[in-house]
Order: structure tokens, then C-alpha cells, then sequence
């Protein structure tokens, strides 16, 4: 379902930018290539909404035993991503992004939800914000997780299509299918070019 995305309503949204980190852009065992492939889509998004702009970072723990119950497990899995074996410069945003901020702003989460520390929602809330612009990596996990939050937080959302990416083109595929259709309401689907001829 198409929904309205009047001038007026321009001060509520934010773009919320999912982990385009170099930890998953450059050569490493989280390496997604497709990202490589959004980022001008992301970029042009971010660069004429910088202000409006906010980049998610998945910020590794020093040690597994940091993290709570199966994320040690996970972490036991890929030590050589904690921060004790990954050079710091990895966390960062990828180059071209990391111009935007600021105006833009961080925001750091250990998981891949953003939602899941509390933070995030009171402050779109003091801010006004109704409506989330999403991009990012990768659309079956993180970006996922992002959006089923924000679904039960009552945002509607907008996802850039071709500012998604996934390790896996199936999956990616899937997830944008199962959104679209089972979040109908909640959820549309836009290319990038698409939203800024209507965002401005």
C-alpha cells in the first residue's frame, strides 16, 4: 500500500542508515559485496538529508564473554571480529558515508536491533518523528530487525530498495517480499530515486 508523503509532513521522518561499517564492506569474514553496490544510492540520500540522517554502527564486543547468553556463543564463533582482534578504524563508517556526520549522527548498538537498548525511540520521539527512511545491511538480519521494531513502535516506514543489501541474493529477495506483503500497512517499498523526487 502506497502511503502519503505530503511537504507537510517532511519535519517527522528520518533516515535511518543500517551498518554500512567498513567491517562489512572491506575484506573480512562479515564482507557483504553488495554493498559496495547501494552505496550510491545511499550516499545520495544521505547527502541531501545529512540533517535528517542517522547511521547505525554494530559495534563488536572486546571479548565473547562481554556479551549475554548464545552472543557469546556467536562471538566464541567469530573471535577475529571482536574488538580485541579487529583494528578500531573497522567500526567506522564506510569513507563515503562518514562525510555526512556530521549534520548526521551516530548511533551504536551491540545487537542487531536498534531498538533494543531504549534509546533510540525516546529520542525520535522528542524529535517528532512518525516515519523512518530505511537503507542499510544487511535486509535479512539488521535491517530486518530494524524494521519488525519500528513495526511495533507504530513508525511507518519506507524502504529503499535499492538501498539494501544482503550476503545472499535469495534472502534478500525473500525479505523485501515477505515486508512488503505481510507489512503492507506499515511498510512501502521505494527505489531511491523514487523517494527524493517525492522527499525533495
Amino acid at each position: 500500500m502506497a502511503q502519503s508523503f505530503d511537504r507537510e509532513e517532511q519535519g517527522d521522518w528520518r533516515h535511518i542508515c543500517v551498518d554500512m561499517q567498513r567491517l562489512f564492506s572491506e575484506d573480512t569474514p562479515w564482507h557483504v559485496p553488495w554493498m559496495a553496490r547501494i552505496l550510491p544510492q545511499v550516499s545520495a540520500i544521505a547527502g541531501r538529508h545529512s540533517e535528517r540522517s542517522l547511521f547505525t554502527r554494530f559495534i563488536t564486543p572486546e571479548k565473547a564473554e562481554d556479551m549475554p547468553g548464545a552472543w557469546v556463543d556467536y562471538y566464541r564463533k567469530w573471535p577475529m571480529m571482536t574488538r580485541a582482534a579487529l583494528p578500531a578504524e573497522m567500526l567506522g563508517l564506510m569513507p563515503q558515508l562518514a562525510r555526512f556526520v556530521p549534520p548526521g549522527r551516530l548511533f551504536d548498538k551491540a545487537v542487531y536491533s536498534p531498538w533494543a537498548d531504549g534509546r533510540l525511540h525516546p529520542l525520535l520521539q522528542a524529535e517528532g518523528v512518525r516515519r523512518l527512511v530505511m537503507t542499510g545491511g544487511e535486509t535479512d538480519v539488521c535491517v530486518m530487525a530494524a524494521v519488525l521494531g519500528a513495526v511495533d513502535l507504530g513508525y511507518h516506514i519506507t524502504l529503499i530498495k535499492d538501498g539494501l543489501c544482503s550476503g545472499t541474493d535469495a534472502t534478500h529477495d525473500d525479505s523485501l517480499e515477505l515486508l512488503g506483503a505481510r507489512f503492507s500497512v506499515q511498510v512501502e517499498i521505494l527505489t531511491a530515486e523514487a523517494f527524493l523526487s517525492r522527499a525533495g
